[in-house]
């Protein structure tokens, strides 16, 4: 039903998380037909884990994924400067034509990235995500 690519596992990380990383994801592209893409990258810019909805067309390659994943780790990042202010970012969204980006913070070292169908109701999909999130933050 999905489709795996494992691209590079941080080996500061015990088994354990890659593990989560690997369920949750498979688990939130369960939860709706219209998220494309979930995985999970670290502040190095490491993707931990991707998986695809089955049969759906990849828009970037390889490298242009990486260089997406970067981008929004900068954004991340950058938002960290205003946590004392603001506090902690709870989630971002960037609309394309082509599919919309959710970025969520999972800790402090790790971000959950989806990509959903355009128009699709952003708000509505993070409530969707976030209790999974949640649950395995708590694990």
């Amino acid at each position: 039903m999905f489709c795996y690519d494992e691209i590079n596992f941080n080996i500061e990380y015990p088994d354990k998380f890659t593990m989560d990383y690997d369920e949750l994801s498979k688990n939130i592209l369960k939860l709706d037909s219209k998220i494309r893409f979930a995985g999970v990258v670290n502040t190095k810019g490491v993707l931990i884990n991707k998986m695809y909805q089955e049969g759906v067309e990849e828009y970037l390659t390889h490298s242009e994924l990486k260089m997406s994943l970067h981008y929004s780790m900068l954004e991340w990042e950058k938002s960290k400067n205003l946590n004392h202010k603001i506090g902690n970012e709870r989630a971002s969204v960037v609309e394309y034509d082509k599919v919309t980006l959710l970025s969520i913070p999972l800790n402090n070292s790790d971000l959950f990235v989806a990509s959903i169908e355009p128009n699709e109701d952003y708000f509505k999909m993070i409530l969707k995500i976030k209790p999974l999130l949640e649950e395995t933050i708590k694990e």
